[in-house]
């Protein structure tokens, strides 16, 4: 039987028993994902590659300790690992919450898909995505979070849910929450956020 065909479960009982390149399968069958959810909060290449690297590091170990309960979900708990990281990473960093302009590392004046804009609107363009990336800075952690999640890494509300270890509705909750603070925050700030 070809590994690449096998279930997530089956690679975990095959790496468990001693098969090597099934965890090689699964890492590679997962790390899109993985990794754009790392990167999308850490938003740097080089520590997003650290804490990947970190992450698979952490659920081999796992798996070799039996810490892997089969839930068919092993895409969850791996991002679950990473998540873990990435909190670690940013208590360790105790990062300002305020966003850089030089947090993007692509030239949004130079993107095609902006190439029938004129100078201006793309100006305007980046500095509404930059108010809108600062409003949600200042958001609570766990309605920053929700987010992020829902519209930067585009889970469903249920995978939000199980990445956040809370109930649909608490992450709905948290994601009306966080609608509300940032038009409250808008308000008292006079912004408008129009191109």
């Amino acid at each position: 039987m070809d590994a690449n065909n096998s279930s997530d479960y089956e690679l975990v009982v095959e790496f468990v028993n001693g098969r090597q390149s099934s965890i090689e399968i699964l890492i590679r069958r997962h790390q899109k994902r993985v990794y754009s959810y790392i990167f999308l909060l850490v938003k740097k290449q080089d520590v997003a590659e650290d804490i990947f690297q970190e992450t698979f590091i952490k659920v081999i170990k796992s798996l070799k300790e039996g810490k892997y309960i089969d839930t068919n979900r092993f895409s969850s708990w791996a991002m679950r690992i990473a998540h873990n990281l990435i909190i670690d990473h940013f208590r360790r960093e105790k990062q300002s919450k305020m966003l850089s302009k030089d947090a993007y590392e692509v030239d949004i004046l130079n993107h095609p898909r902006y190439s029938d804009k004129t100078v201006e609107e793309i100006i305007v363009f980046e500095q509404i995505l930059t108010d809108v990336r600062a409003l949600i800075e200042q958001l609570p952690e766990d309605q920053r979070e929700v987010i992020l999640l829902r519209h930067y890494s585009d889970l469903s509300y249920k995978e939000i849910a199980e990445q956040t270890n809370v109930s649909i509705n608490t992450a709905l909750g948290r994601m009306r929450y966080a609608i509300i603070n940032i038009r409250k925050i808008m308000v008292e700030n006079k912004m408008i956020l129009t191109s």
